[in-house]
């Protein structure tokens, strides 16, 4: 299966888990008296359009290389996590928005079998997101790595409802505000975990310098290619689930102009074959004398 195939199952098992989510928590918040439940379904209803978010930009950033995108459309998927930040942002504000009104608003204790139903959620949103975090490392999807954490941060909100639930109901009457108080706890803890999926995809953007190891790599197998005294400058850029390479190679500096672009062209397609993420590679071929 392909890294593109792989990582589009990953988000159709996203947006089905999110919309059965959406509904269960929705109801169960509305019948039990939880404000932290409800707050958690629009939590996962906002997901559900970020995780279309995903599987759009991961079908888009895939498509092949054209005379206008020479290097193919990758960089449209960190544009996409800086959208899928926006909706984890905007669902944080919403609510905290909510929750300190319903802090200062007397309502009814939640009902004790909301626990039951956020300890099961709270169980599949882990798994959830070990799952398409795995995915994203195996495909290097940046968008990918955001969903997951929507999941992570659906698990963080569930947990921080169900210790407000479980505090309301073992303190009772005068305590029927933890249960909100645990939802206003959950949106600061959603938008500082946006912050960490936002700085990733904004140093891709920025084509910052991020992959020590595979330089490390690239320079391993470099040697392997006969003829290749040394290597010097490696500058990588990732675009989508792509890394372009810029390599400058030492070669015996008496070989033949031909002899060098054979040269260039073996090791460019030993670094393909070896290092199946990488995308363009470009040699730089440097005489050693």
């Amino acid at each position: 299966m392909s890294n593109e195939q792989t990582a589009i199952k990953a988000t159709y098992f996203s947006i089905v888990g999110n919309i059965c989510l959406a509904i269960i928590k929705g109801l169960a918040g509305f019948f039990g008296n939880s404000y932290a439940l409800i707050a958690d379904a629009i939590e996962s209803t906002t997901d559900i359009f970020s995780s279309l978010l995903v599987l759009f930009g991961i079908k888009y950033s895939n498509k092949p290389a054209d005379q206008n995108h020479p290097y193919g459309h990758g960089r449209a998927e960190p544009l996409i996590t800086f959208l899928v930040v926006g909706f984890l942002i905007t669902s944080a504000t919403i609510i905290a928005y909510e929750s300190i009104i319903n802090i200062s608003t007397p309502h009814e204790l939640p009902k004790s079998w909301t626990l039951f139903v956020l300890g099961a959620i709270i169980v599949w949103k882990e798994y959830s997101f070990r799952l398409v975090m795995k995915r994203s490392r195996e495909t290097n999807s940046s968008s990918l790595r955001a969903d997951a954490w929507h999941h992570r941060s659906d698990a963080i909100t569930s947990v921080a409802a169900f210790i407000g639930i479980s505090i309301a109901l073992i303190l009772g009457k005068g305590y029927e505000s933890a249960d909100d108080w645990a939802a206003l706890f959950a949106s600061g803890f959603i938008l500082y975990n946006s912050y960490l999926i936002f700085r990733p995809a904004l140093g891709e953007i920025m084509d910052e310098h991020l992959n020590d190891d595979l330089i490390d790599e690239i320079r391993k197998v470099s040697f392997q290619v006969d003829g290749i005294i040394d290597t010097e400058k490696c500058f990588i850029r990732k675009s989508g689930m792509k890394y372009h390479v810029d390599l400058h190679a030492r070669v015996d500096a008496n070989i033949t102009v031909k002899e060098g672009h054979e040269l260039a062209h073996k090791l460019k397609d030993t670094l393909r074959q070896e290092i199946p993420e990488l995308g363009h590679v470009l040699i730089h071929v440097e005489p050693n004398e």
